[in-house]
């Protein structure tokens, strides 16, 4: 099991999530954080981050065809339980550890080590608690229950009692998604296509989950687009940005660098 930091209300909760997530949780990775305990703080200072409850529209009004829509895509997507999508969807919970990025490996095409690239690792991780201080406005203030709330069915993986309290609206999981993947394909424009694509799968897998409306996830990639709006004004996420994107160079190039032929036949 994989725990978000989205959600938590007390300390209390979060203690007890804490200690369910010790048995179960990967390995620390030694020199970075293992959880939402010791998670990096982001870069933006809260007082001038933008603010997703000002700008988001409100989540779709009760018996509108656009809550409609969303009930029925959640209906419809129970039946891919057993599928390979349900697995990806299960898996692409993950986003507090620093190997949580890993899930663009593909779409990279290195693998995402956080000790080859320690930079990029704390850059990527620090973004969710940007994340926090953006989206929380917005998830108090809809308060919109999640669709395995409404209306009970299976998820792809047992909610905690503290995810079923918290706003559905926005994804939280697809903003960072969208972000990490707009960071990303900066960095790798050449890959830019399989990157883009893999960020909205990512989002995408939250209402496959049955976690989240199709419109949280769409709401969802408008705070991410924000949120790397804001960062790319902040002269520390700047300079950690030009060092994240020499350590991502280097590894894909050692990883694609062609054998050295020595003339034998």
């Amino acid at each position: 099991m994989r725990l978000s930091l989205f959600g938590r209300r007390s300390a209390a909760a979060a203690l007890a999530l804490a200690l369910v997530g010790c048995a179960s949780a990967p390995a620390p990775t030694p020199g970075f954080w293992t959880g939402f305990r010791d998670h990096p703080h982001g870069y933006l200072d809260a007082a001038h981050a933008p603010d997703a409850s000002a700008f988001l529209p409100p989540p779709p009004e009760a018996g509108s065809l656009r809550e409609q829509d969303d009930l029925a895509y959640y209906r419809a997507t129970r039946a891919l339980k057993g599928t390979a999508r349900w697995d990806q969807a299960r898996a692409d919970n993950e986003i507090e550890t620093p190997s949580a990025p890993r899930v663009f490996d593909q779409a990279l095409g290195v693998a995402f080590v956080p000790e080859r690239m320690p930079t990029l690792t704390r850059l990527l991780g620090r973004m969710l608690g940007d994340l926090e201080t953006i989206q929380t406005p917005a998830k108090r203030g809809f308060i919109r229950p999640r669709p395995f709330v409404s209306e009970p069915a299976e998820t792809c993986f047992a909610p905690e009692p503290w995810l079923a309290a918290s706003g559905s609206y926005p994804s939280g999981h697809s903003a960072l998604g969208w972000a990490w993947a707009l960071v990303l394909s900066e960095m790798a424009p050449d890959r830019a296509d399989q990157i883009l694509a893999r960020g909205l799968a990512y989002g995408d897998s939250r209402a496959i989950c049955g976690v989240h409306y199709v419109s949280d996830v769409e709401a969802g990639r408008i705070v991410g687009a924000a949120l790397f709006a804001a960062l790319k004004a902040d002269p520390a996420f700047q300079a950690d940005f030009a060092v994240a994107a020499r350590e991502l160079a280097q590894v894909r190039a050692a990883t694609h660098t062609p054998a050295v032929s020595t003339g034998a036949r």
